[in-house]
């Protein structure tokens, strides 16, 4: 497959509104499907003969399939055949590059995931981390795989990613500066390459496959060893100049001493990431050695210290939450956090503390967990890929493929 390393684009307005509707057919089938095209009409506000040319080409595309009329048909007239997503047609692959380890994995274009596979890295270069996360991808492929139509590649990390290049600008944890990841794999997969920053990733990804209230505006709060931030109303993720939007790590919070890479304490991910909580409780003799994994496996076992020290970092990241939805007052606020899942009470403390420094908000309704714990890593380099695919169904991103018939 030839490399096409840019988006989608459409250079003429016949074209633009074209590829907007075919979208909207395509983003209606993925909410309420299996759906008739006239209710896809009646909810997309399209005629009912541009649905029926859009299915068409959907389907040749190999996105879309008819299903069996349900039950026997006494009615006169045309049937209402309904149509879906063709999940078994395509595969989006995903890379989510995390400070120690890689995952990559394949998802279908409803967001499910197929595969994922967990790569340690530390020590890694950057050219041989790609190499070697290229290969899996391929097992992968053929391992799991082998009569699917691979979409490309969505590749998710932390720091600052430039979009339009498709370059890690800065990743300070990694020691990344100006690495054209989308370049390097492209040549190395042969597929189509999409490169983003992992919070703007799970914004498209609860967009598209998640909790109801993001479309109408969401901010994504990731806290792991990388702490970072996304935002999105109206239909669009905000970027700003090379992506470099959604730069939270050096917030200050109170009552934090922790000395940050920067020179001043008190910022928040020098305050809460996964390493400084691994070695305050490898500092207080809680586990051997900072070890996160191990501190959570115990937290999540009901170890009163242990889960003393998580909702103390919940309190930190709530004071983060608070001010971005006093700044940004989104329909929702989704915190990315392996703790909320398995420490019972992180979710409520974050809560509390927003509710104290943020006055006259629902938290129960407004500040939620993602929506795919265990998956959200694999799911964020997916959804690069697959956020431009619904945009653009009709675009780029599948040419070259072989249609279905």
């Amino acid at each position: 497959m030839t490399s096409r390393g840019d988006g989608p684009q459409r250079t003429d307005a016949r074209g633009a509104r074209r590829s907007a509707s075919a979208s909207a057919v395509l983003r209606a089938v993925l909410d309420d499907g299996p759906i008739a095209r006239s209710t896809i009409a009646r909810r997309t506000g399209l005629s009912a003969a541009a649905v029926t040319g859009h299915t068409a080409d959907l389907m040749q595309r190999g996105l879309l399939r008819e299903l069996p009329e349900a039950g026997s048909r006494r009615s006169v007239g045309r049937p209402h055949v309904p149509v879906d997503l063709d999940t078994g047609r395509h595969v989006a692959g995903s890379l989510h590059l995390a400070v120690h380890h890689a995952t990559v994995a394949l998802l279908d274009v409803r967001g499910n995931v197929l595969v994922q596979h967990e790569e340690p890295h530390d020590g890694l270069a950057a050219e041989d981390l790609l190499a070697r996360a290229a290969e899996i991808l391929d097992d992968l492929l053929l391992g799991h795989a082998p009569d699917r139509e691979p979409l490309g590649l969505g590749v998710a990390t932390g720091g600052w990613v430039d979009r339009a290049s498709g370059t890690v600008v800065e990743h300070p944890l990694l020691g990344w500066k100006n690495v054209p990841v989308r370049d390097l794999l492209a040549a190395s997969t042969g597929l189509t390459v999409a490169v983003d920053g992992h919070a703007r990733s799970l914004v498209h990804a609860e967009r598209l496959f998640g909790h109801p209230r993001a479309r109408d505006s969401v901010v994504q709060l990731f806290t792991g060893n990388v702490v970072d931030a996304a935002f999105a109303t109206g239909g669009t993720v905000h970027h700003g100049p090379r992506s470099a939007a959604g730069a939270v790590a050096h917030l200050p919070v109170d009552d934090s001493t922790e000395a940050c890479r920067c020179g001043r304490t008190g910022c928040l991910e020098a305050t809460v990431s996964e390493a400084t909580l691994a070695r305050r409780a490898a500092e207080c003799g809680m586990i051997a050695r900072p070890d996160f994994p191990e501190l959570l496996a115990l937290a999540t076992r009901g170890d009163s210290a242990a889960v003393g020290l998580f909702h103390g970092r919940a309190r930190f990241i709530g004071q983060a939450a608070a001010l971005l939805l006093d700044v940004l007052n989104p329909a929702v606020l989704v915190v990315v956090d392996r703790s909320i899942a398995g420490v019972p009470g992180c979710l409520p403390a974050i809560r509390d503390e927003v509710r104290a420094r943020s006055r006259g908000l629902d938290t129960a309704e407004t500040v939620v967990g993602t929506s795919f714990p265990g998956t959200e890593l694999a799911t964020a380099g997916g959804a690069v890929l697959l956020d431009l695919l619904y945009g653009d169904p009709l675009g780029p991103l599948l040419t070259g493929l072989s249609h279905a018939s």
